[in-house]
């Protein structure tokens, strides 16, 4: 894993905005309607092109495919693995069913929504890794990618757990130790290939306000060990240099008066295999989180992904505030060469769900580099 040698790195958490041509192809095969599969190719490639171009001019030094071949970030894994069909019924975040007057005004975001996060596929049978011909053909999109280093996204066994209804397992863990066992041959095959591995885990904050919403802290806690155990054990074998973890409380819009605190879940976060953590410090609600590396020191030989970027809004971040933000979390790590700069979240983590305007992603990307630049300057 690359780190901020002599300047700081910027990344990003995975997704960027599909074109609207795509994200109606993506909808169709996640509903099982027929879908040309040469067009969803051609489609595919050339939103790959074009979001590997613009990263690249935007400044991002460690920048993937945008998962442009996936409909979401983890409802992919129905077209790559057994057991699933029907239909789940996820259930809804505690802060947005408190409040019923900010789900009105979100029906226009749920307009827009392809392919749905709270109806995915069930689990009916039993998981799999079916085979590995869509992970390769994905991973293939950034062959001669022009980054410093290329990373490629998978979902946690955590996050498909808690929004891909069990029918099948006799409990919940086996269903995610199942999983596990699944998504190690994804793993393995992203890490053999020379990719950066980001496993998406927003299950290790999210659900905390959703399955876990009228349970006691110490049930999320188990939960959060489970999945990072899983997670361990399908790592097994794969350097923890050549992986890094991505946790949030949610890509939405919202109150969140109900998320778990970092500091009640970051040591059981620095317990995972990895070399880095993801974690969002730019939205309203997480800004002041920074301050949890100053009380729980990043264990040694692990690197911290700050989001200083805000992935639900179209406010395009001065320089200044994100440079304001990463010397923040550098002075509470203790070392600016083990930060990077990156985002809260992806931009489109389900096809046609971004709430930012496509355009306005690259003006944020831009910002991200140029405020990279001005802590660099103050830092090194």
């Amino acid at each position: 894993m690359l780190t901020s040698q002599n300047r700081i790195l910027t990344t990003h958490a995975g997704s960027l905005p599909r074109p609207p041509a795509l994200a109606e192809l993506h909808g169709k095969r996640s509903r099982g309607e027929p879908v040309d599969p040469g067009r969803l190719a051609a489609e595919v490639d050339r939103a790959t092109a074009d979001v590997i171009a613009a990263q690249h001019a935007a400044g991002i030094d460690i920048g993937n495919d945008g998962e442009q071949a996936r409909e979401s970030f983890f409802t992919y894994l129905q077209h790559r693995m057994t057991g699933f069909g029907d239909a789940s019924q996820r259930t809804m975040m505690r802060d947005l069913v408190e409040h019923p007057d900010f789900l009105e005004l979100q029906i226009p975001r749920f307009q827009r929504i392809k392919v749905s996060l709270f109806g995915a596929a069930a689990a009916i049978g039993a998981v799999a890794y079916r085979d590995t011909a869509e992970a390769d053909a994905e991973c293939a999109l950034v062959d001669g990618a022009p980054f410093a280093q290329t990373f490629m996204t998978a979902a946690s066994p955590g996050i498909v757990a808690a929004a891909m209804e069990n029918r099948h397992y006799a409990t919940m863990d086996d269903y995610v130790r199942a999983l596990g066992r699944a998504l190690a041959v994804e793993y393995r095959f992203i890490a053999d290939r020379g990719l950066l591995l980001q496993i998406d885990a927003p299950d290790l904050a999210m659900e905390r306000h959703t399955m876990f919403a009228d349970r006691p802290l110490s049930d999320f806690l188990d939960w959060v060990d489970l999945v990072i155990q899983t997670i361990n054990d399908a790592l097994d074998g794969i350097e923890p240099s050549g992986v890094r973890l991505h946790v949030c409380w949610g890509n939405y819009e919202g109150p969140h008066t109900h998320d778990v605190a970092l500091d009640d879940i970051l040591p059981a976060l620095y317990r995972a295999r990895v070399g880095a953590l993801v974690v969002s410090m730019a939205n309203a609600r997480h800004e002041h989180e920074y301050k949890c590396f100053a009380r729980h020191p990043l264990p040694d030989g692990m690197a911290l992904v700050a989001g200083v970027i805000d992935t639900t809004n179209n406010y395009v971040e001065h320089p200044e505030v994100v440079a304001d933000r990463l010397e923040r979390v550098a002075s509470a790590v203790g070392d600016p060469h083990r930060i990077i700069a990156g985002t809260d979240c992806g931009f489109d983590t389900s096809a046609g769900l971004g709430d930012v305007a496509p355009s306005l992603v690259w003006e944020k990307l831009r910002a991200l580099r140029a405020g990279a630049d001005l802590a660099t300057a103050r830092l090194f």
